[in-house]
Parts: C-alpha cells; sequence; structure tokens
C-alpha cells in the first residue's frame, strides 16, 4: 500500500545548492534528501515536499521577504497539514533558522517551537471536515552549521552553539510528545560552502538515514 509522507522543513529540505553568497538554484528532486529516502524504502510512497527558504519553527522573522506568508512554520503548518490528508507521517526538520541572533532564541525556546509543531499534528483530528485519522510525527533535530561564509556569518553568529543544544532537547520533546526522533547530527555534517547548506552527498546521506528510521515505523 502507498504511503503518503509530508516532509515540512526549511531550505535544506527545499535542497538549496550551497554557495559562498546567494542566489542559488535547488537540487533535482531524485538529489534532494526526502526523495532519495522514498527512493530506499520497500513500499511505494507519495512524497509531499513542504519546504521553504528561511522558515523557521514559531518565529516571525521580519527580515525575510515571506515573513508573512509562511516562514513562521507554526503559521502554515496546520493549513498544510490539512490540505494533505490523508498523511501516514509527518516528518519535521526545523530550528536551523530559529538560532539567528537576531531573533533571540535560546535552544529551550526552538525545543518549545518544535513541540508546538507537533502539538498540531496531535490536535489535527481529521482536518476540516474529514475523519482521517492523525498521522505519525518523526521530529529530526538538524546538525548544527558549519564554517560560516562571509554572508552567513554574521546572520548566524552563535548559531553552533545554540544547534548543538537543541538536539537532546528534541529528543526530550520526542519523547513526550510520542513522536519518533533522530538526531541528523549523528549521521552528517553541514558541509556545504555557505556552512549553512548540504552538499549533495549530504542530502544523500540523510536522505538514507531518514529511510531508515522510516522504513522501522511505517515498513
Amino acid at each position: 500500500m502507498t504511503k503518503r509522507i509530508m516532509c515540512f522543513g526549511d531550505s535544506n529540505t527545499w535542497g538549496f545548492v550551497p554557495l559562498e553568497a546567494p542566489p542559488t538554484s535547488r537540487y533535482p528532486r531524485d538529489q534532494r534528501w526526502p526523495h532519495v529516502m522514498a527512493a530506499a524504502l520497500d513500499f511505494p510512497v507519495e512524497m509531499i515536499e513542504e519546504a521553504l527558504n528561511g522558515r523557521t519553527t514559531d518565529a516571525d522573522d521580519e527580515q525575510l521577504p515571506l515573513a508573512g506568508a509562511g516562514a513562521n512554520g507554526l503559521t502554515y503548518f496546520p493549513v498544510a497539514l490539512a490540505s494533505h490528508l490523508p498523511l501516514d507521517l509527518v516528518i519535521v526538520m526545523l530550528g536551523t533558522n530559529d538560532v539567528k541572533p537576531h531573533l533571540g532564541r535560546a535552544a529551550g525556546r526552538i525545543a518549545t517551537g518544535v513541540k508546538r509543531l507537533i502539538d498540531c499534528v496531535r490536535t489535527l483530528d481529521g482536518g476540516i471536515g474529514s475523519t482521517y485519522p492523525n498521522p505519525q510525527v518523526l521530529l529530526i533535530a538538524p546538525p548544527p552549521p558549519g564554517r560560516l561564509s562571509p554572508y552567513f556569518v554574521d546572520m548566524f553568529a552563535g548559531g553552533h552553539a545554540k544547534a548543538a543544544a537543541m538536539a537532546p532537547l528534541y529528543e526530550g520533546v520526542a519523547k513526550l510528545t510520542g513522536a519518533a526522533f533522530l538526531n541528523a547530527g549523528e549521521h552528517i555534517q553541514t558541509d556545504g560552502a555557505d556552512g549553512v547548506h548540504f552538499s549533495a552527498e549530504t542530502q544523500r546521506k540523510l536522505g538514507l538515514a531518514v529511510a531508515a528510521k522510516v522504513q522501522a515505523l511505517l515498513g
């Protein structure tokens, strides 16, 4: 039976090709980690990518051109969930953009943001006018930023320490809410030229790591 999986994330889920400074392009479909994951599973998948460059867990970032149109993950997430029902699994990988210093967020506050997202799934209850069961959730803690290029060095200043502290907090959120958990930093490093995004090889490695987790959940 075909499984419907939605991946909700930021530019690394969107497939942002790392350069020292944007603008850039997007990896081809088969190189982006959600589709690498889907191809590695032993059952058919209908993959739904809900990814946006700059997306946060639940912060309004007025420095983004789409700050009022989905960059705040919590604002858009309930709509995305309801519009794509039925879903078997929702995979959430967010938090990298929350470490930006102008947002003033500690790791604990970022973890609260992902908990609020999971709570949206737990209270979906059929969406709007339907009776579909709530999907399972896989929460992924993103790896810390790497060596930042000049373009990103101020934008993500101090982000490595915050992101490194997020993984155990995300794991705690997953246990509290009954979500599955994957620490991406145990499998990959942020190795793109800008220090924020993934190389094509890292996209592939992450997709395979997520596939192993999803296989255990849905296989």
